[in-house]
């Protein structure tokens, strides 16, 4: 029996997000499991479903034709005799190399079971297998879990594993404290281990967890790749930023990970604070071969606080991962996924272009929402400071600006909304980012709870959770010490993903 979608009075709870995944109920975090099979995107997500705070942990599960609309499925796997099912991937099998499916293709998912050991209060992490012959409607454990263990590591979880196709054999990534381990099979099932990579390298102000490892091209360079391995990081009292992401780039071949920056080198997935987990979709094939991605927008400081009732936590928008060569090196860029685009109230969308913006002046001051799409592009001219002023009233508004003179976008949450649960919640934080061309780009989305950036073309990514109250619809553009130009503005409303019927599968 299905899971029951949203129904009407909780679609409408307040700072329920319109347009981002978030649990029918209950608690959500890390986005686990994630692979597209036979015309179905698979998200499955951990899950507690007796209550609004992290608990015992189940898979969740949901699955969209789109990425953008979701029909919720039940409870995909539940505790065992093993432990709590922690966060991990799935993968086609699609040679049958575990023997799941007699000859035919299927998935199966790799997770860590956490329990404690016997006699013992020290938690245990061990990696084990379930698998569907049903299009992940069902899953059956494999009766040998766990199928990989380490009594050396506490902190032993979040197999990411994909297939190499040059060794010709399966890669689990997995974190391991501090570092990252990798592992090697033929059939999911005997493990080996192959190399570690990270203990002296990245950041390492918090635990590691949710790694994944993916190929990119460069963009603009026949033939060439490079490979991304992500990391989050978890929270750590002495660091006011929280759980965030890193990642390094280099070559792995098949075994080994060689990473091609300084080992003192942080690079930073989102310069938000709330992006963590974020792991990529296997099984994908995207135009000019884009990685699907997508985070939990939460922080690991307050996720246990935020002010919802019913529910906690919502996923960041689906988006695609390229690299790019910048000045600063090859880097990351991200994207939100074309799909959403078929949410725009094209009929209410508004365009600007050629227009100069001076101090007190609001060129928007007619424009009104509660969810949105921005798309600018701007010279500051002789301006200090250009941005908007989101979901605004007389007493709310969340900044996001850009100083010239400091090259920094910013975001300020101080008066966005409610945000008492938690001292570190009302910050401002920034990063730095240099004009393309004497220009800055900025595409925003902004949902009844969250605004994601991203600037200039992907370079920059910047995520963060708001809560203003519903009657917060204003918006201002607004520049401060002088005159910019607006080449472009978009103002896209955007419509509700509970709008339209989920479409039937079975």
């Amino acid at each position: 029996m299905n899971t029951p979608d949203l129904n009407e009075k909780s679609q409408n709870e307040k700072y329920r997000p319109q347009f981002h995944f978030t649990p029918s109920a209950h608690w959500m975090n890390d986005p686990n499991g994630m692979v597209y099979f036979e015309g179905e995107y698979h998200l499955f997500y951990q899950h507690h479903p007796n209550g609004t705070t992290w608990g015992p942990m189940h898979w969740g599960h949901a699955i969209s034709t789109d990425l953008v609309h979701w029909e919720h499925m039940p409870i995909a796997l539940k505790p065992d005799h093993n432990g709590f099912i922690f966060s991990g991937s799935a993968v086609v099998d699609w040679k049958d190399s575990s023997g799941f499916f007699g000859g035919r293709r299927g998935l199966v998912a790799i997770f860590t079971h956490a329990d404690q050991y016997p006699d013992s209060d020290r938690p245990r992490q061990r990696q084990s297998l379930a698998y569907s012959t049903d299009q992940g409607r069902s899953w059956t454990m494999y009766e040998n879990n766990p199928v990989l263990d380490n009594e050396l590591h506490t902190d032993f979880r979040d197999p990411k594993v994909f297939w190499h196709e040059q060794k010709q054999h399966w890669v689990m990534v997995l974190a391991a404290g501090d570092h990252i381990q990798f592992y090697t099979s033929k059939d999911l099932k005997s493990w080996t281990f192959a190399s570690e990579f990270g203990r002296a390298e990245g950041s390492h102000e918090g635990v590691w967890e949710c790694p994944d490892l993916i190929e990119l091209p460069i963009e603009g360079s026949e033939g060439q790749y490079k490979w991304v391995l992500i990391v989050s990081i978890g929270d750590h009292p002495d660091h006011p930023e929280g759980s965030r992401t890193q990642y390094f780039i280099g070559q792995f071949d098949g075994i080994t990970f060689t990473n091609e920056n300084a080992s003192d080198t942080v690079l930073w997935l989102d310069h938000g604070r709330d992006n963590y987990a974020g792991v990529t979709w296997s099984d994908v094939q995207r135009p000019d071969q884009a990685k699907l991605f997508i985070g939990w927008m939460s922080n690991w400081k307050y996720c246990n606080l935020t002010p919802t009732k019913e529910w906690r936590s919502a996923m960041t928008l689906p988006r695609e991962l390229r690299l790019r060569l910048t000045p600063s090196g090859i880097r990351v860029v991200q994207q939100p996924v074309s799909e959403l685009q078929g949410l725009r109230e094209q009929e209410q969308s508004r365009q600007w272009g050629g227009v100069t913006v001076r101090p007190g002046e609001n060129l928007l001051k007619d424009v009104k929402g509660d969810r949105y799409e921005l798309i600018c592009e701007f010279d500051v001219g002789s301006a200090e400071e250009i941005g908007f002023h989101l979901r605004t009233s007389d007493t709310e508004k969340t900044v996001v600006g850009y100083r010239a003179a400091e090259r920094q976008l910013y975001v300020c949450r101080t008066d966005s909304g409610e945000s008492g649960f938690h001292p570190g919640f009302a910050c401002r934080h920034d990063a730095r980012l240099e004009p393309l061309e004497g220009r800055i780009h900025l595409h925003l989305f902004v949902d009844h709870s969250s605004i994601e950036i991203f600037a200039n073309n992907g370079e920059m990514a910047m995520t963060d959770q708001i809560f203003p109250d519903p009657s917060s619809v204003g918006l201002e553009l607004y520049a401060i010490g002088g005159e910019a130009t607006i080449h472009r503005l978009d103002f896209h409303p955007l419509q509700s993903i509970y709008s339209h019927a989920p479409i039937s599968r079975r």
